[in-house]
């Protein structure tokens, strides 16, 4: 009579991380979208970074976003300028600070999408995404586009 019991708990605690994992809420990383267009709605942006995984023709991209100090909302590729070739050139938060996970540099918050060039996350800039009251969204063509620099991502030599 116990073995069902067991069975049906270690079912249930499954199910339940399963859940989890599929809403994304995990670490600030939502689920991937396959090959059309990135909609990020502007309620689910706060000031710790989100992830948004994507996949376009079968290279893995990811986008973050993030509500800087000024109360901006902010959205960067997750690989670094100068990295990206490295295969750790992406960023993971700790604290109020994304860190570079191949040489270490340390980028606040007010600086994403700021600046292009140096090591710091790949801007998405206004002219390259749509901005409403509701959700940002960058296109599948834009996406495209930076296909390049995610060639080796998250990949060691």
């Amino acid at each position: 009579m116990r073995k069902p019991c067991i069975v049906l708990i270690m079912l249930m605690v499954l199910g339940t991380g399963s859940v989890f994992a599929q809403s994304g809420q995990l670490n600030g990383v939502k689920p991937a979208i396959a090959d059309r267009d990135l909609v990020i709605p502007i309620a689910e942006v706060t000031e710790n970074a989100v992830f948004y995984p994507v996949d376009i023709e079968g290279t893995r991209l990811e986008v973050l976003a993030v509500k800087a100090p000024d109360g901006t909302i902010r959205t960067a590729f997750n690989t670094c300028q100068v990295c990206y070739a490295s295969g750790r050139g992406f960023y993971k938060q700790q604290g109020t600070v994304l860190v570079c996970q191949n040489c270490g540099n340390r980028f606040r918050m007010s600086q994403v999408e700021v600046r292009s060039g140096g090591c710091n996350p790949v801007p998405i800039f206004p002219q390259s995404k749509t901005v409403t009251d509701t959700a940002i969204t960058i296109s599948k063509t834009y996406l495209k586009e930076a296909k390049q620099i995610f060639a080796r991502w998250r990949r060691s030599n």
